[in-house]
């Protein structure tokens, strides 16, 4: 069977020459970038560069941070736990060869829309610290630039990153002794984890029908899986004011929902994940919910002093 993108709409422009202005956590104006080809398995044609509209100017570079706050239950081990997630969305301009965020402007800078992911739960005694960050272009004419996962706990630690060249180029660290250290290329599909920006960006253009997908590198590390692509069926459905985007893995037996609003800035008010929980004969099939309690626009990253702290309590932190 050919495998394939489907989006039920079709509208993309072609982006003009004028440099975009980023500001970040520090940064200043970073340039825009051309068409560029989307050489992978699953698209072989040329995607046009997406035109950049006044309201996501006006949103997205005002020289803040958008942090939202979910109430977390979160699978591991086969029981459910309570925890807290925070999405941190911010535009910053991204040097593509090196595969870091520029410091200063460059000719070559690329405008990302970066978001870091954080998890925080307990498993009995011990906490789960996980934090998933991704790099994916406002331009949205190709994957996701740049991945990386790490997940901290008492047992140990492990790291992961997925840089976007030639081949998808994965590196990734573990204390476990049949995953140790690793590096392995992979031909270039859709990633799960540049979905959660994608919806920000243009939702319109969400991948759906049948394709292969990379699945999140959290659910690949927390489940001991091979790093590669399985085959996925997505959809997006209405319900209300909601939009909900479904990936199922009938391999995986293992189905995301991201349920994000109708109307711009496309804020995602919940999520969850159903799959297996825990190994061997005691794994069962369980649901990790989160749902959005606060959000705030700020420059986060001045606010790192003791005065600062009260701000936490806007977040239900």
């Amino acid at each position: 069977m050919t495998r394939s993108y489907k989006s039920p709409f079709t509208s993309c422009l072609i982006i003009s020459g004028l440099a975009i202005s980023l500001v970040s956590c520090r940064q200043g104006p970073a340039q825009s970038e051309g068409k560029v080809a989307m050489n992978d398995e699953t698209n072989t044609n040329k995607r046009q560069a997406r035109q950049v509209s006044e309201s996501f100017r006006d949103y997205w570079y005002a020289g803040d941070a958008e942090l939202t706050t979910y109430k977390l239950e979160q699978a591991r081990y086969g029981e459910i736990r309570e925890g807290q997630a925070v999405l941190i969305y911010v535009t910053e301009p991204f040097l593509k060869k090196a595969q870091v965020k520029a410091d200063e402007h460059h000719a070559d800078n690329t405008p990302v829309l970066k978001l870091n992911t954080t998890k925080n739960f307990l498993t009995g005694i011990y906490p789960y610290s996980i934090m998933t960050s991704s790099f994916y272009g406002v331009q949205d004419d190709q994957h996701a630039l740049k991945l990386s996962l790490s997940v901290q706990e008492w047992c140990g630690h492990v790291y992961t990153q997925l840089n976007n060249r030639e081949k998808f180029e994965i590196e990734s660290h573990s204390y476990f002794e049949k995953e140790g250290d690793q590096r392995v290329a992979l031909p270039k599909s859709a990633l799960e984890d540049e979905i959660w920006n994608k919806i920000r960006i243009n939702p319109e253009d969400l991948p759906v029908g049948s394709f292969t997908m990379l699945p999140s590198l959290e659910y690949i590390r927390l489940s001991h899986l091979p790093f590669r692509a399985y085959d996925v069926i997505a959809k997006v459905s209405i319900t209300g004011d909601l939009k909900t985007y479904e990936l199922n893995y009938p391999d995986l037996e293992r189905t995301v929902k991201i349920s994000f609003g109708n109307d711009f800035p496309y804020p995602i008010e919940k999520w969850s994940e159903s799959a297996k929980s825990g190994f061997g004969p005691n794994a069962k099939m369980l649901t990790s919910k989160a749902i959005k309690m606060k959000t705030l626009k700020t420059a986060y990253w001045r606010q790192n002093g003791n005065k600062d702290v009260f701000l936490r309590d806007s977040l239900g932190l």
